[in-house]
This record gives C-alpha cells, sequence and structure tokens, in this order.
C-alpha cells in the first residue's frame, strides 16, 4: 500500500467520531497517529453499552474501530501539570495536533495553540468543533446529530411535509465520517503548504460547514430563489417532468432508482429494457421534449413493467442498461456489492477477542489502485510504555508518572 502519509506524525487529544475520524484517516494512509485517553476512563466512547438499539461488544466495537484503526493509544491525564508536560514533549516529535476540545477546555487544560506551538512552532493545529471556533456559540458542544443533522438544514429538507415535524439523525456518525474526512484534507493541503513555504497552519473544520457543504449545490440555489425544498415522501413512479427519474418498486417490494437525466439518448435503450419496445416509435415518447411533456404516461407504464417482475432480475436484466439506475441496497447489501468488493472498500483488521476479523470501511480515497492495510483500533493506554521509552523517557520517570496516576 502507498503510504502517503508515511513519517508524518499526528497526536490527537480528541473523543467520540467526528475529529478521531480524521486521525484514522491519516492513519490509513501511513501516518504514525498518537492516540492520548485518559488513564481510567479512555476515550468516552469505549463506555457505550448500546448504540441505534444495539449492543455493543467491547472486543468487537465498530463505534471504536471505525475512527481508532492503526492508531497507538497512550495514557496521559493531561489535567495534570505533569501530564501536560509531556503531551509537550510529545509535541515536539510531532507535525499535526488534533483537537475537538472545546475553547474554554483547551484553555483550562493548556492544550490550546499558543501551548502547543510554545513546545513546537512548526506544528500544525487542526480543530474540529459543533459550530466554528468563532462567533457567540464557539463554547457550544454538539454531535452530528445536532450540528451536521439538524442545525445544517438537511433534518427539514429530508422531512416529506406531509409527516411534520423533523426526523432524527437515522445513521450514526453520518456528519462526523464526513467532517473527519475533510479535517484530513485540510491537514494534507497544511502539510503541503509548510513543505512548500515553511509555514504553519491552523485548522478548523465544524460539524455545522460540513453539512452546508456537503448540501452546498442546494443550498446555494435556496438562497438566490428564496424557498427552501422538502423531501416527497416514498412512491413508486417517477416525480414531475422526467419519467426516467424516480424510484421504481419491483414485485417482489425492492426498489429500482432510475436517475437519468437526459432521458432522450437512453429513451431506446430503457424501453428495449422494460419490454416497451412500442414507446420506441410512439410519437408521444419519440423526443426528450415530447417525454417530457408525457411523463405521466411515461412513467405509468414504467411503473409497470418494474412491478412485473423481481428485484433481482431487474438488478441484473438492467446491467446493459446504457443510462443511470441503482438498485435501492442495505448495508448489508452492500457488504456483498460485486464491485464496492472489487474496489477495496471493505478491509479486515484482527478482533481483540480472537475471533473473525472485524470488516471496516475503507475511506473513500485510494492511492495506486491499492487496498487500506491497516491495524485494529488500540485497546485504551495500549502503547503508553513502548512510545515513551521510544521518545527516550527513563524508565524510572515512567515509573513515578504511573504511580501518580499521570499515565497509565
Amino acid at each position: 500500500m502507498t503510504q502517503v502519509m508515511k513519517g508524518v506524525r499526528v497526536l490527537e487529544v480528541a473523543q467520540f467520531t467526528f475529529v478521531p475520524a480524521a486521525g484514522a484517516v491519516l492513519a490509513d494512509w501511513g501516518a504514525d497517529v498518537i492516540k492520548i485517553e485518559h488513564p481510567v476512563r479512555g476515550d468516552t466512547q469505549r463506555g457505550f453499552i448500546n448504540s441505534f438499539g444495539r449492543k455493543i461488544d467491547p472486543l468487537r466495537n465498530g463505534m471504536i474501530e471505525h475512527p481508532n484503526r492503526g492508531k497507538r493509544s497512550v495514557g496521559v491525564d493531561i489535567s495534570t501539570e505533569e501530564g501536560q508536560k509531556l503531551i509537550y514533549e510529545m509535541a515536539k516529535t510531532c507535525d499535526v495536533f488534533l483537537t475537538n476540545y472545546l475553547p474554554g477546555a483547551r484553555q483550562k487544560l493548556k492544550i490550546d495553540v499558543e501551548h502547543i506551538r510554545a513546545a513546537n512552532p512548526n506544528i500544525i493545529y487542526a480543530r474540529g468543533s459543533a459550530l466554528g471556533d468563532k462567533g457567540p456559540e464557539r463554547e457550544m458542544g454538539g454531535f452530528d446529530n445536532t450540528a451536521f443533522w439538524t442545525r445544517s438544514g438537511i433534518a427539514y429538507a429530508m422531512t416529506p411535509k406531509e409527516l411534520g415535524g423533523a426526523f432524527m439523525q437515522p445513521i450514526g456518525a453520518f456528519g462526523d465520517s464526513m467532517g473527519g474526512m475533510t479535517i484530513a484534507g485540510g491537514i494534507s493541503a497544511a502539510l503541503f503548504h509548510r513543505e512548500r513555504t515553511g509555514e504553519t497552519s491552523e485548522i478548523d473544520v465544524s460539524l455545522l460547514s460540513t453539512g452546508w457543504w456537503a448540501c452546498g449545490s442546494a443550498i446555494d440555489q435556496s438562497i438566490e430563489a428564496g424557498d427552501t425544498g422538502k423531501a416527497s415522501m416514498p412512491m413508486s413512479g417517477a416525480g414531475a417532468g422526467n419519467p426516467f427519474l424516480g424510484n421504481f418498486s419491483t414485485s417482489d417490494g425492492g426498489t429500482i432508482n432510475l436517475c437519468t437525466l437526459t432521458p432522450g439518448p437512453y429513451a431506446k435503450s430503457l424501453f428495449t429494457h422494460m419490454g416497451l419496445d412500442d414507446m420506441i416509435d410512439d410519437e408521444r415518447f419519440n423526443s426528450a421534449e415530447k417525454l417530457m411533456t408525457n411523463w405521466k404516461e411515461a412513467s405509468d407504464r414504467i411503473t409497470e413493467a418494474f412491478a412485473s417482475k423481481p428485484f433481482a432480475y431487474w438488478r441484473e436484466h438492467l446491467r446493459t442498461y446504457t443510462g443511470q439506475w441503482a438498485p435501492v441496497q442495505s448495508f448489508l447489501d452492500l457488504a456483498t456489492d460485486e464491485q464496492a468488493l472489487a474496489n477495496d472498500m471493505i478491509f479486515e483488521v484482527e478482533a481483540l477477542d480472537g475471533g473473525a476479523p472485524i470488516k471496516l470501511v475503507r475511506n473513500p480515497v485510494q492511492f495506486n489502485h491499492e487496498p487500506v492495510n491497516n491495524t485494529r483500533a488500540p485497546q485504551a493506554s495500549e502503547h503508553t510504555e513502548l512510545f515513551l521509552m521510544e521518545m527516550g523517557v527513563e524508565w524510572d520517570r515512567i515509573e513515578e508518572l504511573k504511580t501518580a496516576g499521570v499515565i497509565a
């Protein structure tokens, strides 16, 4: 695997998923990521026993593996003076400092940019937050459900008006993973800038800004038009104006999504695949303009055709359709998706329980067509002694720090 970040060291003082996910991406790319955890509690997320109704096995915990694979864990109590001194010593050996602590906590713990830069003036300082590091609400904490999903407008836009209210975020760490990828990209750019100019940078990414970027095209249009779109209730058939754009139910309750935005060039191919050859020369449908005008009649015929055969049939049969479409899949479907597997979208790490390997999702960036080769997430404080010795800390001092409860 091409390790584009080999030789880069990241000091991560962060919890949960959003900011640690950035460290996971950098670890996938070859960086040495040192995760600082509390000597007793570890990352708060390690204490979760349930997630979205599922009981968590601490030895096979996807909530920890996803944002922490490939890292080394060092247990340090950063609320103590000795712990802070240790952090500064570590920072001297690092290229990047990565945190999601709020401004007040950063000042109290003496890990804000001025403290870390005093130890290493050239370090890149990266912050992840709920709402941004400026403005009247910079001290407000949050999760992706609050900042990315709800406040950004996504929950409002995704909830059909017929239902009223707004959906809760249906997918755990949805915005966290996107935000973490964004931070990793920002760090990469900052490292490149430092390499070219010698200048270091501060980086800020918020869950709110990540949500706005994810919806940027729609938001830009809403601001310009002065209105806001809403999702529609699920249905089988096309939406107004384009009979090749919509979700279509199969005979066994599956769903095929057609997303052919320019139907004209693909009409013959679709009609042939749907067994609707009579529509090819029908004067109502024999041009893009006529398809748009008579979209309802075309949609009804296509809807009826999809309903005549099962999902598996259409999934195979439409492989040769020249337009754009997709099967509606679950997460478990994707785990066996031939195309996803061919592109190495899943990789395996060893499990702490010694059982079958744990399957993890690869970050979206692939270098030279090579799969990710990474290790499992560390146990809390797993690498403390080894890393400190690697830094040159004498064993007597390590013993003293352990006795004092500064490290674990």
